[in-house]
């Protein structure tokens, strides 16, 4: 009884309270949490021990009212599990926190329909901005964001007409070139191998598959896909899979991503296949294992840390009046070769 007396009676720390320990003015505290970048280190750290000392929470909304800005960007990306998204978050925590903005991050698992459902969450939180990923947004949450006035980037593809602006890479030329590079090294007959098969990943399968249709080198037959989603063991059961269907003709395979040119790396290695005397494979996203395993993997590296920082940065020109008047960037991709496929112009 006691203890619940005390909590209804405890008061909740307030701007002026932070102001009187501080011993500065009301107006001052809110500049230092509003334009932490104007006012000077010790007056930053004169305030934040106030602030931890009290226990203050600012009350985000009634600052929003007063100031007309949230300095808030909401950021809805596929799956908070993918770990290639990490180093994308970093890029743009890394700008935001450095300019006096805060994130609110969703998950949209990879479905249109709930990114919907969670823009319209960010949207009541009154963003200034919006970083959402891909461009298979449905009508409503398109209309959502024109109607909502801010500024929006599509990030992890280029696309061809971006709600406003746009950075990312093709992932259908990045399929094409990692079929021709592959055939440059005296590889002949080639397969792909691709979970999920979300947009992204069916674009680099299209990129793919066509350079293969242009040099009459494709046979649809050793297109191994699944709805699941990726992971080293179903990389393993893949190989297997195309393997089989192929009569062990396949003298290399492009996987979507490293989870699963790892897992065929490993199954290959059970299996007693050598890589690349007689299977080349190459994976996507160069995780840092990649680089690491025996044989190194090949695999198109993707500068995803900087393509975070570069979405961050094009809203924080747009919204702070900077000199980048850019609407899409091209952040592009490296191809590279290592120990799981053969040197350039040498014979599988």
């Amino acid at each position: 009884m006691a203890g619940r007396t005390r909590k209804s009676s405890s008061k909740r720390a307030t701007l002026a309270d932070v102001a009187q320990v501080a011993n500065v003015s009301a107006i001052t505290v809110s500049r230092v949490l509003n334009h932490p970048d104007k006012v000077s280190d010790d007056l930053k750290r004169r305030v934040q021990e106030a602030i931890d000392s009290l226990g203050y929470i600012p009350n985000q909304s009634a600052s929003s009212l007063a100031s007309a800005r949230s300095r808030v960007i909401g950021v809805a990306i596929p799956s908070l599990s993918n770990i290639v998204f990490n180093d994308v978050l970093r890029g743009i925590y890394d700008v935001a926190d450095a300019n006096g903005y805060k994130v609110l991050l969703v998950d949209t698992h990879y479905s249109p329909l709930e990114e919907e459902k969670m823009v319209r969450t960010l949207l009541s939180q009154s963003p200034e901005a919006m970083i959402i990923t891909g461009g298979d947004q449905t009508r409503a949450c398109h209309r959502m964001l024109e109607s909502a006035a801010i500024p929006v980037v599509q990030m992890m593809e280029i696309l061809d007409k971006p709600l406003d602006m746009n950075v990312g890479f093709s992932h259908y030329q990045a399929g094409y070139d990692v079929a021709v590079r592959l055939l440059q090294t005296g590889c002949k007959s080639l397969g792909f191998v691709g979970a999920r098969m979300d947009t992204r990943t069916q674009q680099r399968m299209h990129g793919f598959v066509k350079a293969l249709e242009e040099r009459n080198a494709y046979k649809p037959e050793w297109i191994v896909t699944t709805p699941e989603p990726s992971s080293i063991a179903l990389g393993g059961e893949l190989l297997r899979s195309l393997i089989s269907t192929s009569s062990g003709a396949i003298d290399a395979i492009f996987c979507c991503n490293d989870d699963l040119a790892l897992g065929a790396l490993f199954e290959s290695q059970r299996m007693n296949i050598k890589v690349p005397g007689d299977l080349s494979l190459c994976g996507f996203n160069d995780f840092e294992t990649s680089a690491f395993v025996n044989p190194s993997l090949s695999s198109v590296h993707v500068p995803r840390y900087e393509m975070g920082v570069t979405a961050a940065q094009m809203i924080l020109d747009r919204l702070e009046g900077g000199n980048d008047s850019r609407n899409k960037v091209d952040i592009g991709y490296e191809i590279m070769m290592r120990q799981s496929t053969p040197s350039l112009g040498s014979s599988n």
